[in-house]
């Protein structure tokens, strides 16, 4: 009685992260008995209210959205530290033209948060300002696990650091091949070596897997290839002293021509081309 009250007490213990349910964001239907919109309670409500604070600071700090599998709590934490340390290495620039105070002069760091589908899926369809359309065409239906990667800020450099640093700590998986799957299937169908004995457990080896699904930036919808290209982009700052250069330039060729002019150097010019203009004009063809 004892081992199937722990093994049931174990049970309730299991995340329901596991589940394999994809991201819905189509409106609810409604069942009988049941009050619209729908009111979440207790657990669900404290999930609900995370998630919607997450996606309504996407104004500010940009969301990836992840689907990822085979994780296991230790090599969760190694793509957390990777990912910190990426966002470390290229942290966007504090110069502001107004003062900093000290709680918002150290930028916040990238958080990842590992989120339950149909909750996430609520929160997503109640964000103000989404296209739900879009939304669904990122999702795609695709069944499984997901996470929220939660930005400081959008600076491209940072973000392409993010993105290499998670291509390089989960590579992407390969296909298997005819020949894998054919040794498989014998194995798994074959007959034990020793009939009539329990066979040895194996464990299984886990190979995670992790895939963009998308990014939510300013309640806008990103596929995976607009966000690769905007991680391409340059930083705030380098946009800035390209802006600061085109205004500067005429001003700056101005000053050249006047200082030119006041050398003498104009007059002279002008001279040289009003006596080119005489010799042509009383040259030969001119009679």
């Amino acid at each position: 009685m004892q081992r199937t009250r722990s093994f049931v007490s174990c049970a309730a213990r299991v995340p329901s992260t596991t589940r394999s349910y994809a991201i819905s964001v189509k409106p609810p239907k409604p069942l009988p008995g049941k009050k619209m919109p729908r009111v979440f309670k207790d657990k669900k409500a404290f999930q609900y209210n995370w998630y919607s604070r997450i996606l309504r600071a996407n104004t500010t700090s940009p969301i990836l959205l992840l689907h990822h599998d085979d994780f296991t709590a230790q090599r969760l934490r190694k793509l957390r530290g990777d990912i910190a340390t990426a966002a470390e290495k290229t942290q966007p620039s504090l110069s502001s033209p107004l003062p900093l105070s000290p709680a918002t002069s150290t930028p916040a760091q990238a958080t990842l948060t590992v989120v339950r589908t149909s909750i996430f899926g609520a929160a997503l369809r109640d964000l103000p300002g989404i296209n739900l359309a879009e939304a669904e065409l990122m999702i795609n239906n695709t069944p499984g696990q997901f996470a929220v990667l939660s930005l400081s800020s959008l600076h491209p450099p940072q973000l392409g650091a993010i993105l290499r640093a998670m291509d390089r700590s989960v590579p992407p998986k390969q296909p298997k091949t005819e020949e894998e799957i054919k040794q498989e299937l014998e194995e798994k169908n074959a007959d034990p070596a020793q009939p009539g004995r329990r066979m040895k457990r194996v464990r299984q080896v886990r190979i995670p897997g992790l895939k963009l699904m998308g990014a939510i930036v300013e309640n806008r919808i990103l596929l995976p290839n607009n966000v690769q290209e905007v991680s391409k982009l340059p930083s705030l700052d380098t946009i800035r002293a390209q802006i600061v250069g085109l205004l500067s330039a005429p001003a700056a060729q101005l000053a050249a021509i006047l200082s030119e002019a006041s050398g003498g150097r104009l007059a002279r010019t002008l001279e040289g081309l009003k006596k080119g203009l005489e010799e042509e004009s009383s040259g030969p063809g001119s009679q």
